[in-house]
């Protein structure tokens, strides 16, 4: 699995979070897929596995993952729809990371919410199409 751990304020295991939650709220990750080991992640990841573990546990409490013992950590089912605070807490960071970089380019926040509109209307053209 690949997560990027970027220097900065924000703290590695919430990143961990942020891109795992992602990853499962965009059905990247589906339901039953395994997790990589706490050991194994914090490995590749160069970091402390209680980070990981801290991380997993975050996942676990919204019910994202659930632990299976002696198994692993694998995908939960996510029912529905998802919830008002859920959805901010994954498009927060991405609007942030949009904002600076609109910010940098010199885009306006008209120009930025037409660009939004349109997008909008393309994905759901294609949506339809399949």
């Amino acid at each position: 699995m690949l997560i990027q751990i970027q220097p900065g304020n924000q703290p590695i295991y919430q990143q961990i979070v942020d891109q795992i939650r992602f990853r499962i709220l965009s059905s990247q990750l589906k339901c039953g897929d395994e997790l990589p080991t706490i050991r194994g992640l914090a490995e590749s990841l160069k970091v402390n596995p209680n980070t990981i573990a801290r991380a997993y546990r975050e996942l676990e409490h919204e019910g994202l993952v659930e632990k299976r013992r002696t198994t692993g950590t694998f995908v939960a089912e996510v029912n529905g729809r998802i919830s008002r605070t859920r959805r901010k807490s994954v498009l927060v960071p991405e609007i942030d990371q949009l904002l600076v970089l609109a910010n940098h380019l010199g885009a306006d926040s008209a120009e930025l919410q037409d660009l939004i509109e349109s997008r909008r209307q393309t994905l759901d053209r294609k949506e339809k199409r399949q």
